[in-house]
């Protein structure tokens, strides 16, 4: 199976329509990417997304303001992390999911991690990689995310600062995500999320907010990532309670791009605790 077996499907979360890609059967296990511009569930899951369907009814949903879901007008939209939270919990409840997995990269790891604070009944298993969540300042190596400047030269330069420094950028992956980032709608809705990013001078919970996190949870770390660093990937185990932690080297903040085989493989035996 390849990405493009996986099934596109549209459904409303919340007033929201929202885009995600089915693929496989069993226990549903949801992702959820990140918030660089031109973020989606294609770009971001394609590698590792047929390994983790043979096993789970897999699920990536693009979240508002990304890929093909919705893109409120910001004069009307709080594009917050709290919002996001509250789309995936109205997505759940459209699919008539009540419990699954996730696993969420790095603003869609702080996405996965709020609603397994907030509602741990719905969440069995959990894995962040280069997960938010605790940036309480701005990383300067985030610095070409928040302020992608929607040129190609900006886009490589965000990719740049999203993978290892051995990691190949091909053309295709620059155009594909550049393509997708300069809808006007998109464009909007990126400058929004990223102005309340800047504001609240990171992406961070307090830290007994994630302390309440109770369902097992695996923390993957890149030992190259720029912008979510190793001793982010340290304290969410200090905090969370049933946690272990999986750091991957000659990787930065895109393990499921960077080595999509090993990634997926290591979720498996993490969310596969019976196999």
């Amino acid at each position: 199976m390849t990405a493009a077996a996986a099934v596109s499907r549209f459904i409303d979360a919340g007033g929201l329509r929202t885009h995600y890609l089915e693929a496989g059967s069993g226990a549903p296990l949801v992702l959820i990417h990140g918030g660089g511009a031109g973020a989606d569930s294609v770009g971001n899951w394609k590698g590792s997304m047929p390994l983790l369907a043979r096993h789970f009814r897999v699920i990536a949903l693009d979240m508002v303001g990304f890929g093909d879901t919705a893109k409120p007008d910001p004069a009307g939209f709080d594009y917050s992390q709290g919002a996001r939270v509250e789309h995936l919990r109205a997505f759940l409840a459209a699919l008539e999911i009540s419990r699954a997995s996730f696993i969420g990269n790095s603003m869609g790891g702080a996405t996965a991690l709020g609603l397994a604070a907030d509602s741990p009944a719905r969440v069995e298993r959990l894995v962040l990689m280069g997960s938010a969540g605790l940036n309480t300042t701005i990383h300067p190596g985030l610095l070409p995310v928040v302020n992608y400047d929607f040129t190609r030269e900006g886009m490589v330069r965000l990719i740049r600062a999203l993978v290892n420094d051995g990691f190949v950028i091909d053309d295709a992956l620059v155009d594909y995500r550049l393509a997708r980032s300069l809808d006007p709608a998109t464009r909007a809705a990126y400058g929004a999320t990223m102005k309340w990013i800047r504001d609240a001078g990171g992406l961070a919970y307090p830290p007994e907010l994630i302390a309440r996190v109770s369902c097992p949870t695996l923390v993957i770390n890149g030992k190259e990532d720029k912008v979510v660093p190793l001793a982010n990937a340290y304290r969410f185990l200090e905090l969370i309670a049933d946690s272990w932690g999986w750091i991957v080297p000659h990787c930065g903040h895109w393990a499921m791009i960077e080595h999509p085989d090993a990634f997926a493989r290591a979720c498996l035996a993490f969310l596969r605790p019976d196999a």
